[in-house]
């Protein structure tokens, strides 16, 4: 119980910070394209590259990654097709599958994982697994749907290649499989670089929430209710159906892969959805709406699991 208030005490201390300045406009007009760019193009491949580097790659080969991949891929399937029946277009689509699907693992995960669950490398399944598959395959969708003169295929065949984000991410996952030794005089200004990535995204959040309508209010409404109905209840049902009725698990691993499923959509979602000037009101409430509905389902599943 505390480990989920406190982790959602924090996110939403820093979220408030970045409405005041976006109210009191202490940044000025561009502050938040400022914050988002920053996030986006250095400091979250800062991140990325430095997390996967020193992490240990055998996590990935495991039957809660398999849960993890399996409730992802199922619940934002159903966005996908609804989205598709719908005309929702490929780009808002594609935000919105991942609003419905990748989870907090990070900046909350990680608090949640140590407090609720005792153990913070619980989480790194989870992250590997956005990280190095679901991150560039949904930044190729959103480069190639975003516009612009066609390309020849072998280019776009190296679209991960080109996004910051996916690049820092597969160089992480190399340096760790190849056993590399980043020196510290190269690791330690990009762990530097890297921490500004959270702050800079949950503050350019809350500079987003200036001005902007209340949530379930706009065109966005009914993408916005899929998604975070997909996200604070159907994935975390999903995760616990594969988890104890495919996989077997039970005790402390059903309730780890029940509780990482069930944490709100990640705040780089956001950062994505600025970035490609895409599907922003829908990232921003889907955001805002499953980080608030997963308060109490987190503490549900810790009641009726732990």
């Amino acid at each position: 119980m505390q480990g989920v208030l406190s982790g959602f005490a924090v996110i939403a201390g820093v979220i408030g910070v970045g409405y005041l300045i976006g109210r009191r406009g202490y940044l000025g007009d561009g502050g938040r394209e400022v914050l988002t760019r920053l996030a986006f193009h250095v400091a979250s491949p800062a991140l990325l590259f430095t997390t996967l580097a020193r992490a240990d790659l055998s996590v990935i080969f495991s039957d809660r990654l398999l849960v993890t991949a399996m409730s992802t891929a199922a619940v934002a399937g159903v966005f996908v097709a609804v989205g598709a029946a719908r005309g929702w277009g490929v780009g808002r689509t594609t935000i919105g599958a991942l609003c419905s699907s990748y989870v907090n693992s990070g900046n909350l995960g990680i608090p949640i994982a140590v407090y609720v669950l005792g153990d913070a490398s619980l989480v790194a399944p989870v992250l590997l697994f956005q990280l190095v598959g679901v991150t560039p395959v949904a930044l190729t969708v959103l480069d190639l749907a975003s516009g612009g003169e066609k390309r020849p295929l072998w280019q776009r065949l190296l679209t991960p290649l080109r996004n910051p984000i996916a690049l820092g991410s597969l160089a992480g996952v190399a340096a760790s499989a190849s056993g590399l030794h980043v020196p510290g005089p190269l690791m330690d200004p990009l762990t530097l670089i890297g921490n500004m990535s959270v702050p800079a995204v949950l503050l350019a959040f809350g500079i987003s929430l200036r001005g902007s309508t209340l949530p379930l209010r706009g065109a966005e409404r009914a993408p916005v209710l899929l998604a975070v109905a997909l996200k604070a209840v159907i994935q975390p049902l999903v995760a616990w159906a594969l988890a104890a009725g495919v996989f077997g698990l039970h005790g402390a691993s059903l309730l780890d892969v029940v509780v990482t499923s069930a944490l709100p959509a990640a705040q780089n979602l956001f950062t994505y959805a600025s970035s490609y000037r895409v599907g922003e009101v829908l990232a921003r409430e889907s955001i805002l709406l499953s980080t608030v509905l997963a308060v109490p389902v987190l503490v549900v599943v810790a009641a009726l699991l732990g």
